[in-house]
């Protein structure tokens, strides 16, 4: 189905499925358990099936290319595949080109508290065993770039006494085990069978209980779209052979991605290579983002 031949269909039909269940979902507290067994399986078949649903956060024009140029990868068959990212946090310099390249590639709110992936700036002073810590939506760092458009992190620290001091990015980890598949009552979140854990916005009712139950706070709400969003891994550009944005941008490689099943694919490396660390291994959600140099306080 076309995105105009969707136009059509919301027109003559008054009260569409999502608006049935945004109603449901909004106006009965057991909706979960009403919709929850329809909505999980009918969204992971329509990703699996290729039906042309809004599986991947795209806008209408970016489906529209996705739907006219299909993945390049020939019978791209995500039980072939288990994707991961390697993240080095001793290579990071936190020029915040990764978040730029994510904005602009999957049409992220320009401003600096909407984010799929994001840096922390950690800084432990001379004395100090705690960590100061900042992002680019720190108000002094929005005030030093001059907009919210523009994304620095400023030079606070240019005339202390700094012991230590690294930036560390952040993004959804994919999880083998991920909170916000369980909590979420329509099945609009779901694992896919490659690694990803995806959202189909068709079935999105806006409940935000997934951006709550995420322990890495890697969720967010799209006001505009009235539904939740999330890092992809950008799973349009990885099914057809492509990196993820960001790390397709990184000038110092601090991020590395690929297929776990192929045992020498850059991230397969970097995990048998690296002394490798996730981030809160106590909460069981076995994230597939492995990270290289992490401190105590990030863990």
């Amino acid at each position: 189905m076309t995105i105009q031949d969707k136009k059509l269909e919301a027109q003559e039909v008054p009260l569409s499925r999502r608006r049935f269940l945004g109603l449901l979902g909004k106006g009965a507290a057991c909706a979960g358990a009403i919709v929850g067994a329809v909505g999980a399986g009918s969204a992971l078949g329509a990703a699996e099936a290729g039906s042309g649903k809004h599986a991947y956060q795209q806008n209408d024009k970016q489906y529209a290319e996705a739907v006219n140029d299909p993945p390049k990868i020939p019978e791209y068959n995500w039980n072939d595949h288990q994707w991961a990212m390697g993240v080095d946090t001793t290579r990071c310099i936190g020029c915040l080109r990764c978040m730029e390249a994510c904005k602009m590639e999957n049409s992220v709110q320009m401003d600096a508290n909407h984010n799929r992936t994001w840096v922390e700036r950690y800084v432990y002073l001379e004395g100090s065993n705690t960590a100061l810590i900042d992002s680019q939506a720190d108000p002094k760092n929005i005030a030093n770039a001059g907009s919210e458009t523009k994304f620095r992190f400023d030079n606070r620290y240019k005339d202390a006494k700094v012991e230590k001091a690294f930036f560390v990015a952040k993004l959804c980890n994919q999880c083998e085990h991920p909170s916000c598949v369980e909590v979420c009552p329509t099945g609009a979140t779901f694992k896919s069978k490659d690694g990803p854990v995806l959202i189909d916005t068709t079935y999105c009712i806006g409940c935000q209980y997934c951006v709550q139950a995420c322990p890495y706070g890697a969720r967010s709400f799209n006001e505009s779209r009235g539904t939740a969003e999330k890092c992809n891994w950008c799973y349009h550009r990885i099914t057809k052979g492509l990196n993820p944005a960001c790390v397709e941008v990184c000038p110092t490689g601090s991020r590395v991605f690929g297929d776990r099943n192929d045992p020498e694919s850059p991230v397969s490396l970097f995990i048998r290579n690296n002394h490798v660390q996730v981030l809160k291994p106590e909460m069981g959600n076995a994230p597939n983002v492995f990270y290289v140099g992490l401190d105590k306080e990030v863990v």
